[in-house]
């Protein structure tokens, strides 16, 4: 006779802090986990291609970088 267990986890499957960072298609609201492409626009700022792919719609982000300080 066959025996069934239910395995249930104590922490949440995902982090809603994390999910939140991710850009979402505004399409299918589709959520995206790597750019497509990046470029540096400037020395602290740099530009992502997205593109979704289950519907295909594509948009671009910008993200000004913070400098870091070496101790």
């Amino acid at each position: 006779m066959a025996a069934i267990a239910e395995v249930r986890s104590i922490r949440p499957a995902r982090s809603l802090r994390k999910a939140s960072n991710r850009p979402v298609c505004k399409i299918c609201s589709d959520s995206m986990v790597a750019a497509e492409a990046s470029a540096f626009l400037s020395d602290d700022v740099v530009s992502y291609l997205w593109s979704c792919d289950n519907c295909g719609y594509g948009f671009v982000t910008t993200q000004a970088l913070k400098p870091s300080v070496c101790n």
